[in-house]
């Protein structure tokens, strides 16, 4: 009968392992797809709603894209599929002004897997609320975690009970067959189990620390409230004021540069009042536009209807959103002016914003990636005069000549290029 029962309890003791193995597997596909979609797509596509790209919900039952290999040949060179002729394809292109997607050679079929399915589990935010008033993701992600850890644990301890009762039906055995047996060891005393808690804490804290360690300094939606409430929808978008207007520096060196009380006093000199669609904060809050132009006179010195003394400004404590660590150089120039960047790219649709928020993770996975996968524009471009050889492959054609040569190419991932 012992040796059923022991074998019994192993089994048992396998099965678990078993469970928690594939939690922790399926777990960590999903997270996988996350993480791969950040760090590949979210720059340009969002799952419901349209970015610089089309939404990305239900993607798989579009036009060709039902075939999934097709999707994955798209995904990792559009400019290869365009060639096809698809007509689906094709209005795509044109509808978003034949703005070339980026290329993603490098990922694989499962990876590319791995983001349809994490897709898949984003649910529209428009149907959460409408079905649940006041419900979060963010609740709802924390909540599926806290399932998956009560399972986790619920197993574990069923292992150690399983463990338990296998060692003294062992020694219940022993004793009946006259084989000597030492005192039962109290749980909290056996040296093994103290053993395995050791080395569970120790992995789980050096996990927690190694993924904290990788988010210090990282911001992603970070919104902070500003001393004036300035809407760059209402800027941006509505009156179409072009960001080079404001962040001067943007063409000519590393920083974007704030504007200065002067720059916006260009324009509320003559407009110190408010009369455009309602402006609201982040959490719904009704914001009283001519109210904060007249915080900004008050930075300014100004009184309306008398002439202006410059010297009674004073700068506008803004706080500051994006920033990198101190050993990342970033050259504003190098990427709006010489890589003929969008500031959408980095900023997310900034002139629907009216606050501004940390679009991008900024962290090195993302900055690396986009460098692989961003062809170059050698056209007409000056600064890239110096490849030669690249300029004499593209003229044979050896080269495709709008997604041949990507920032990589050109050492855009060489350590040295981002890291004094």
């Amino acid at each position: 009968m012992f040796p059923l029962v022991k074998k019994f309890l192993k089994n048992s003791a396998l099965f678990c392992v078993i469970c928690l193995s594939i939690l922790h597997v399926t777990n960590t596909y999903a997270q996988d797809g996350k993480a791969l979609f950040s760090q590949n797509c979210a720059s340009c596509h969002a799952v419901h709603k349209k970015l610089t790209g089309p939404a990305l919900a239900d993607v798989e039952n579009r036009g060709p894209w039902s075939d999934k290999a097709k999707l994955h040949a798209w995904i990792k060179n559009s400019a290869a599929f365009l060639k096809t002729g698809d007509k689906y394809v094709n209005d795509l292109y044109s509808e978003y002004n034949k703005t070339a997607m980026n290329l993603f050679p490098d990922l694989s079929d499962a990876e590319i897997d791995a983001i349809l399915a994490y897709i898949k589990t984003v649910p529209d935010p428009a149907q959460v609320a409408a079905n649940n008033p006041g419900a979060a993701s963010k609740e709802d992600e924390e909540f599926t975690s806290f399932y998956w850890g009560i399972i986790a644990i619920v197993l574990a301890t069923l292992v150690l009970i399983l463990l338990q009762v296998n060692s003294n039906l062992k020694r219940l055995a022993d004793e009946k067959q006259g084989i000597p047996t030492t005192g039962s060891v109290p749980f909290y005393r056996n040296k093994h189990y103290l053993a395995l808690l050791a080395v569970v804490l120790f992995i789980w804290g050096g996990y927690n620390l190694a993924i904290s360690a990788i988010g210090l300094g990282r911001q992603k939606d970070y919104m902070p409230q500003q001393p004036i409430f300035y809407s760059h929808k209402v800027h941006a978008g509505v009156n179409q004021i072009n960001c080079q207007y404001c962040h001067t520096g943007v063409y000519q060196g590393k920083q974007a540069l704030i504007p200065s009380v002067n720059i916006c006093m260009n324009c509320h000199m003559a407009i110190n009042e408010y009369k455009g669609a309602p402006l609201l904060t982040a959490d719904g809050t009704p914001v009283d536009g001519t109210a904060e132009i007249q915080k900004l006179y008050e930075y300014a010195g100004f009184t309306p209807g008398k002439a202006w003394d410059e010297s009674k400004a004073t700068p506008i404590a803004w706080t500051r959103i994006h920033s990198l660590p101190d050993h990342v150089y970033f050259n504003h120039a190098q990427h709006v002016k010489v890589g003929k960047q969008d500031c959408q790219t980095c900023h997310g649709e900034i002139q629907k914003m009216d606050e501004v928020k940390q679009f991008s993770p900024l962290s090195m996975s993302w900055c690396i990636n986009c460098h692989r996968n961003t062809a170059v524009k050698f056209k007409d471009n000056g600064f890239y005069s110096i490849y030669e050889k690249y300029h004499q492959e593209l003229k044979s054609g050896k080269i495709d000549s709008t997604t041949g040569i990507t920032v990589e190419k050109i050492g855009g991932t060489e350590c040295q290029k981002c890291h004094y």
